[in-house]
This record gives C-alpha cells, structure tokens and sequence, in this order.
C-alpha cells in the first residue's frame, strides 16, 4: 500500500492530568449539586405557589403571603390553643411545612376563647394583634355548598352524636360551663328540626334559618349567612351530614389579595 492510499491516522486525544481530572469532577458536582437544589426549591415552592393546599389560616392571619413570609413555624399558636384546632403543615407542602392551619371539620376554631390565644402567642405578627379582635378577623366565610343534603332545607331533625361516637372535636357549650369546652361525643342531640349550624355558632347573627316557603304546610328552612361570618369553622364541625352541607371558604379560595 503507498503512502497516498493509507488511511489518515486520528490525532491522539491529549491526556488530562490528574489535577486537571479533579477539577472537571469538581465542576461536574457543582452543577450537579446546583441542580438539585433549584429542582428542591422549585419543588417546595409549587404547593405554595399553586396553592394545592388551601388551608383555613388561625383567626388574626395575615394575607397568605405575607402570612407565609412572616410565619417562622414555632408552632407557639399550636401549643396555646385551647381544643387543639390548630396543625402544622406536612412535608407534602412544601414550604409549607410547618405552617399553621385548621382543618375545620375535625376541629373547629374556639373563637369563643378568651383574647384569641393564638394571637397573643405569636412572636411576629404572622397572626396580627392589630385586625385580631371580634368585631374584625375574617378568617374565611361559610358556603351552603351541598343544599342537597342539608337537613333543615329538607325539614328534617337530627337525633344523635354529630359525627358519630369516636369524634374528637371539641366544643364551649354555653348552657353547660361556658369557661370549658367539652367532646361533641358527649353531648347528643335530639332536634325536631336541625339547626345546628346556627344553635352553635359563636358569632350572633352571623348565621340564620330563612324559610324557603311560606303557607304550604312544609317546614323547610335555608342556612342563611350574614357578613357576621367569621369563619371560625364551627358550622362545619357541627353539620351532621357526611360530608358537611356547609364549609369555609378561605381567604385563598375567595379571591383576597390585599
């Protein structure tokens, strides 16, 4: 074979030096570690930011971002609650682990507690002294959001145990002590017509039974809310049909921005 017809032979590939090695290892880490920590917060914030959760905040919370930002989930709120309405946030939420809320049906807020505890014990101003008094926190607004299934519209009563038995949640029953809330479980019920809703809401005349008809002979009545509502949940705990006829609606869930 001549010289013209021999294959070209590859330049030989110039090989790195140990030090040279390191470094391009240690690059690779760094992006690779720089990666992951954008993917980890990118993560953390989408239940935040896409408000998967939409959480019922305790009485005096700021709106939700600057309740976020100001919150540092000492869990302070958490220990003074009187029944123990107040939760923290799980790892599925992202960065908002740790942050205080109330799931109303299992146990709604004691709005009828002395000072609004919560509130004298957070340490930032994640839950506002400020707007925290009766007359003005607005934790959400209750919704009839299942009139199918609400007892009074259909002229029903309601005998026994809300939420059966084993219910946990915790209520102040002013006709029994007043200063000490005492289990839902231990206090049945025997109504001709069921008015729950309003016979314990805490706030006078945020809530109502309006009759639907007049002159038919039929006892029916629609749970009327007023702008009374503060939304502390307890018409949610205590609506007997499974799942409540009557929820909260959150700030996050009614639109508030300011």
């Amino acid at each position: 074979m001549t010289d013209e017809t021999a294959p070209a032979q590859k330049p030989k590939k110039k090989r790195l030096t140990r030090l040279q090695l390191e470094r391009r290892r240690m690059i690779m880490r760094s992006l690779g570690a720089g990666a992951a920590v954008v993917t980890a917060s990118l993560v953390g914030w989408y239940p935040v930011l896409k408000r998967v959760y939409d959480r019922l905040r305790p009485p005096g919370a700021l709106v939700e971002d600057k309740f976020l930002a100001a919150c540092i989930k000492c869990g302070q709120c958490v220990q003074v609650c009187p029944v123990q309405a107040i939760k923290l946030g799980d790892s599925d939420e992202g960065y908002g682990l740790g942050v205080p809320y109330i799931d109303a049906r299992a146990q709604a807020c004691d709005f009828s507690c002395d000072a609004v505890q919560c509130v004298l014990a957070c340490p930032t101003g994640a839950l506002s002294h400020e707007i925290a008094t009766k007359e003005e926190v607005t934790m959400g607004v209750a919704r009839l959001a299942r009139p199918d299934s609400c007892l009074a519209m259909k002229g029903e009563g309601f005998k026994g145990i809300v939420q059966g038995p084993d219910f946990e949640g915790m209520l102040r029953y002013e006709e029994i002590n007043r200063w000490e809330p005492i289990r839902v479980a231990d206090h049945p019920y025997d109504l001709e017509l069921c008015d729950l809703c309003v016979r314990e809401c805490p706030i006078e005349g945020a809530i109502s039974l309006v009759a639907m008809s007049e002159g038919d002979g039929e006892h029916r009545f629609v749970p009327t809310i007023t702008d009374k509502c503060v939304g502390c949940g307890t018409c949610e705990m205590m609506c007997p049909t499974e799942p409540a006829a009557i929820i909260i609606d959150t700030e996050m869930s009614l639109g508030e921005t300011s």
